[in-house]
């Protein structure tokens, strides 16, 4: 095999990787996603106002 041959096959390497690499963050940020979302709605049901909770006196300076 010439150079040429060589370049166009690690080429098509590394562009394989780099699909692989971008497939493997997206499914990651879209577990993340997906956790997020599954922790703020137990929090919303468990909660029983949507205010958040507050101090009932200010501290004194």
């Amino acid at each position: 095999m010439n150079t040429y041959e060589l370049q166009q096959l690690r080429t098509a390497e590394l562009i394989r990787q780099a699909e692989q690499a971008r497939l493997v963050r997206e499914v990651t940020r879209g577990n993340r996603a997906a956790r997020r979302e599954a922790a703020q709605r137990t929090t919303e049901a468990e909660s029983h106002s949507r205010r958040p909770r507050r101090h009932r006196f200010l501290r004194t300076a």
